[in-house]
């Protein structure tokens, strides 16, 4: 029996589909793909047809995952939690939509805890485990015909081994002896956790006063340090991370700080 058979179980689709869908559910379709180019441009294009709210689509490869700024990634088929959704939050001001993917962000950071490891989040889309990162997020805004559409893709390495890994300051569930490794498991864990939130936020029309701010401060590491911050056609600057605005931007010795803008935010030193 090889490795990935041993710690590599198949996704179970059945289970995550009758774990997440159904009446009053925010989670309406789970399509499990074995193999796709981009989950996240997947769930674009069906956005664009019409796909209602709550399409979720898990991948256990990709052949051209992206992150931000256009960068791209790769794992071992089975290695890693990739999952993209759509997001219709019509009573939410499009302004305050920068806000997707920090919720994401505390949705995986809540999943690992649960998973047994201690992590945390940094702006504005990581998740870390001792400044190992162990998962990413992406926040796609799409034009489509019944309006705007948010894809908030997700990429958790699980079962990665050191020698798999992307870059040596990368690591895995596996890596840091989690107590769950299974990804049907742990992509319901996520999605369950990320419905929480976006209901939460939605209800409030967006308004992270209303609690997802102070939540986010409370675990993202970024805030408190002092960070290199790179912007595009602009030098490094170095500064205080104090807090966060009520538009999921960073301050930064009272400048606010854009994800859109930003190109790096680094522990200065």
């Amino acid at each position: 029996m090889s490795y990935r058979d041993l710690d590599r179980p198949p996704l179970d689709a059945v289970a995550l589909r009758s774990a997440l869908t159904g009446p009053r559910r925010l989670w309406t379709e789970v399509v499990v793909s074995a193999q796709t180019g981009s989950t996240n441009a997947d769930v674009a294009a069906a956005a664009r047809a019409g796909a209602p709210e709550g399409l979720v689509h898990v991948a256990d490869a990709q052949t051209a995952g992206r992150g931000r700024l256009d960068r791209t990634w790769t794992s071992p088929p089975g290695s890693g939690a990739i999952v993209s959704v759509l997001l219709r939050p019509d009573s939410v001001p499009a302004a305050r939509w920068v806000w997707l993917p920090l919720l994401a962000g505390l949705a995986v950071d809540a999943t690992v805890q649960e998973c047994g490891v201690a992590s945390s989040v940094k702006w504005p889309n990581d998740v870390l485990v001792d400044g190992r990162k162990i998962a990413g997020i992406l926040l796609e805004r799409t034009e489509t015909p019944v309006g705007p559409a948010a894809v908030v893709g997700v990429g958790l390495n699980v079962s990665l081994r050191r020698d798999e890994l992307p870059v040596d300051t990368a690591t895995s569930l596996v890596l840091e002896g989690a107590t769950e490794t299974d990804r049907t498991i742990v992509i319901r864990a996520f999605l369950r956790n990320l419905e929480a939130l976006y209901r939460a936020w939605a209800a409030s029309g967006g308004d992270p006063p209303g609690g997802i701010r102070e939540s986010y401060v409370r675990r993202c590491v970024t805030i408190g340090q002092r960070v290199r911050v790179t912007l595009p056609h602009d030098e490094p600057w170095v500064g205080q991370a104090t807090g966060i605005d009520d538009s999921g931007r960073l301050l930064v010795d009272g400048r606010a700080i854009s994800a859109g803008d930003v190109t790096h935010v680094r522990p200065a030193g």
